[in-house]
C-alpha cells in the first residue's frame, strides 16, 4: 500500500495513502461523464430555442461555452475546490503539494498545462504509464508542479498527530496551553481531524481564532490555523506530560 509522509513546518509528520490507479480513472470517469451530461443538456437548450440550431449566433454561444467549461473545468473545479473536482471528491481523493501545503496557484495552473502532455498529445497513455510506474503515482503534470493525489482520509491516527519529543528535546512554543483543558484538546483535535477529512477550513479558522483570543497568544510569522491548533495541542501534551513526572529529591 503506497503512502506519502508529509513533514509539516512545525515537525508534524502526517501518512497518507495515495490515490491508486483505479481512484484517478474513476474520478476521471466521472468527471468526464459530468462534462457528456453538460453537452447533452447544452445540445437540448440550443435545440429548444426558436431558432435552434439554424442560428448562428446561438451556435457560436453554446459551443463558446462548452469549450470553456471543457478547458477550463479541471483548473476551476481543483482552486475553489480545495484540490478536488466533483469526481475527485466522490472517490475522497484530493491533490496535494509534497510539502504538505495546500497547492499554490501556480501547482494548479502547472498540474493544468501539463494534461495536454499526459492527456491530450499522448491520448492519455503518458498519464497512465506515468501513475502506474511513478513511486507516489504521480502522472507528468503532478512531478513538474511538486503535487500528487491523496486519499482525503490521512492513515496517521490523531493521536500520532501530536509531537512526542524524543528525550526531552522539544521546546515548546505556547506554554499557555497548559491554561487549556483535556476538553478542549479534545475539541482541538476533533477539528483537526474533521479538516483531514473534508477539507473545512471555516471551522480551522474560527476554532483557532477562539484558542487566540481565550490564551491571548499571536502564532509565529509563517504559521497558518492548522499548524497554530496542531502546535498548541503537542505544547498541551508536552507540558503536561512533564508536569506529571517525578521529579528526584
Amino acid at each position: 500500500m503506497q503512502t506519502v509522509r508529509i513533514t509539516t513546518s512545525q515537525n508534524i509528520d502526517i501518512d497518507y495513502e495515495v490515490a491508486g490507479f483505479g481512484e484517478r480513472l474513476l474520478a476521471r470517469l466521472i468527471d468526464v461523464g459530468i462534462l457528456v451530461v453538460l453537452l447533452i443538456l447544452g445540445t437540448i437548450i440550443g435545440a429548444s430555442t426558436p431558432e435552434g440550431f439554424r442560428s448562428t449566433v446561438t451556435i457560436i454561444i453554446l459551443v463558446s461555452v462548452y469549450l470553456a467549461v471543457f478547458v477550463f473545468y479541471d483548473l476551476a473545479c481543483e482552486v475553489f475546490m480545495n484540490g478536488q473536482s466533483i469526481g475527485k471528491r466522490i472517490m475522497k481523493i484530493k491533490v496535494i503539494s509534497l510539502d504538505g501545503a495546500r497547492p499554490s496557484l501556480g501547482q494548479y495552473m502547472l498540474r493544468w498545462l501539463f494534461r495536454i502532455v499526459d492527456f491530450t498529445l499522448s491520448s492519455q497513455l503518458c498519464a497512465i504509464i506515468s501513475v502506474l510506474v511513478s513511486e507516489k503515482h504521480q502522472r507528468v503534470g503532478d512531478m513538474v508542479a511538486g503535487t500528487t493525489l491523496i486519499k482525503t482520509q490521512p492513515r496517521t491516527l490523531l493521536n500520532n498527530l501530536v509531537f512526542r519529543p524524543v528525550e526531552d528535546e522539544y521546546t515548546p512554543v505556547f506554554y499557555e496551553a497548559t491554561q487549556l483543558s483535556d476538553r478542549d484538546i479534545t475539541l482541538i483535535q476533533e477539528v483537526v481531524r474533521n479538516y483531514f477529512q473534508t477539507g473545512n477550513t471555516v471551522v480551522v479558522y474560527s476554532t483557532a481564532a477562539k484558542i487566540k483570543e481565550l490564551l491571548s497568544i499571536k502564532p509565529l510569522d509563517g504559521m497558518d490555523d492548522l499548524l497554530f491548533l496542531q502546535t498548541v495541542v503537542k505544547d498541551y501534551t508536552h507540558l503536561i506530560t512533564l508536569s506529571d513526572l517525578p521529579t528526584n529529591s
